[in-house]
C-alpha cells in the first residue's frame, strides 16, 4: 500500500494513458471508422482498388507518401470534400503520419456519407517501418 501512495501520480498517468489507448480503439468503432493495419491497407489497395487519401500537410506529403495518394490536408478536407465525391462508394484508405489525423478525417468522411472508409493505423510511420514503397514529389 505504501508503494501505491508513494507513486500515485505515475500510476495515475499510466492508467490514464492506457484508458486513452483503449478509448481510441473503441471510439473509432463507435464513430463507424474501420481501422486497417499496413497489410490490410495493401490488400485494399491491390485487390479492391482503394483510393489513398493523405491528410498530412503539403511538406509532409512531399517528404514521402504512398504511391498514387491524393493529398488533402485535414484542415482543408471539409471544404474540398467535393473532390472526393466520385469515390463516395469506393474503398478509401486514409493516411497521416501516425493515424490520429487520419482517424479524424475518416470520421468526417463517414459523417459525409462515404461508405468504405478505412483509417490506416500507424500511418506513414508504420508504412515506412514495413519498408513499403514511398513516392517523393
Amino acid at each position: 500500500m505504501q508503494f501505491v501512495l508513494d507513486n500515485i501520480w505515475p500510476i495515475f498517468i499510466a492508467v490514464l494513458s492506457g484508458a486513452m489507448l483503449v478509448w481510441s480503439m473503441i471510439g473509432n468503432r463507435l464513430r463507424g471508422i474501420n481501422e486497417v493495419d499496413v497489410n490490410g491497407a495493401l490488400q485494399l489497395i491491390n485487390h479492391k482498388g482503394a483510393i489513398i487519401l493523405d491528410v498530412r500537410q503539403p511538406e509532409e506529403f512531399k517528404s514521402g507518401h504512398v504511391l498514387n495518394a491524393r493529398a488533402i490536408p485535414l484542415g482543408e478536407l471539409e471544404k474540398r470534400i467535393g473532390e472526393l465525391e466520385k469515390f463516395r462508394d469506393a474503398p478509401m484508405v486514409v493516411v497521416c503520419r501516425s493515424g490520429q489525423r487520419s482517424s479524424n478525417a475518416s470520421a468526417l468522411l463517414v459523417k459525409q456519407g462515404f461508405k468504405q472508409v478505412y483509417n490506416m493505423a500507424g500511418g506513414m510511420m508504420a508504412w515506412q517501418k514495413a519498408s513499403l514503397p514511398v513516392e517523393r514529389k
